[in-house]
């Protein structure tokens, strides 16, 4: 029987390995893989917008050199705190990064703090960087949410609609009651039937991505697409996180982080955007073209 399957669309896969290669005794996973894959193409995507609006390339490289890194950092320490639980009896597992367990919302907020950071310590536009970056952030994050259909996890309740995707049980931990209790059994086999939301997230992504690249050849102000991309990935995370069943929950409550923090960036995304706008109305293009040299 296949390890993975869209009954209603008719699409299967007989193996799905968490494990890509194997060298001298060390496994790399899918999961490393594919991450790694979506920021390099993040960073090509932003190095071609700097060059395609005429700013420093290098430094986007510059800054990226290290935001990369406290990004990473920082969506661990992000899923660590809400998922406390499953480190506080071991906590060297916290440095078991190829085992998953990075929460996008982490790395997103240690990128705007290291802009905010880098724009003041360089005297740079932070709203030009920001439309210029966040926009590529989309596509690593379209890319890297595959790597939780290969680890098996990211999704959300039973399902029977047309995206409906089956694994067998065996092969998924922390399954929720809700959940186990539709199992369905195929061929001897027991398999969960549960939304992709991993999938659903991608595709947003994709969909907010292609609108942000057009719109932001008719941008008005600086921030204008940074805004976009908060109010959008805002939008399309508060809906998809309703449907997952492993959401990070504050603290003995039943209140999804992840839902919380998008309802805020919503907010923020639509302030941001009407302030700015308001702004550069009251500048003229002379300054306005000073204020982004």
């Amino acid at each position: 029987m296949p390890e993975v399957w869209f009954p209603n669309l008719g699409i299967w896969i007989d193996k799905l390995d968490r494990v890509a290669i194997t060298i001298g005794g060390i496994n790399l996973y899918w999961y490393g893989i594919i991450i790694g894959l979506g920021i390099i193409c993040a960073v090509l995507l932003v190095c071609y917008e700097a060059k395609r609006t005429g700013q420093s390339v290098d430094d986007y490289l510059d800054f990226g050199t290290y935001t990369i890194i406290l990004s990473i950092i920082g969506a661990r320490v992000y899923y660590v705190i809400f998922a406390w639980d499953l480190y506080k009896d071991d906590p060297i597992k916290i440095f078991a990064f190829r085992e998953g367990g990075l929460a996008i919302y982490g790395a997103v907020i240690t990128g705007i703090i290291c802009g905010i950071v880098y724009s003041k310590l360089k005297k740079k536009n932070f709203f030009l960087m920001a439309d210029t970056i966040l926009p590529s952030l989309l596509l690593g994050q379209a890319m890297g949410r595959w790597g939780n259909f290969f680890n098996r996890e990211a999704f959300g309740g039973y399902t029977d609609g047309l995206f409906a995707m089956r694994y067998i049980k065996d092969q998924v931990s922390n399954i929720p009651q809700s959940v186990l209790d539709k199992v369905i059994t195929v061929g001897g086999t027991e398999y969960i039937q549960v939304q992709p939301t991993f999938l659903y997230e991608s595709v947003w992504n994709i969909c907010l991505l292609i609108i942000l690249l057009i719109l932001r050849k008719h941008k008005k102000f600086d921030g204008q697409i940074g805004a976009l991309y908060i109010i959008g990935y805002g939008i399309g995370r508060f809906w998809i996180e309703g449907l997952r069943t492993d959401q990070l929950l504050f603290w003995n409550t039943s209140i999804a982080v992840s839902q919380v923090l998008s309802a805020v960036l919503v907010v923020v995304g639509l302030a941001i955007y009407f302030y700015r706008q308001n702004v550069c109305k009251k500048i003229s293009p002379a300054e306005e073209a000073e204020n982004n040299a």
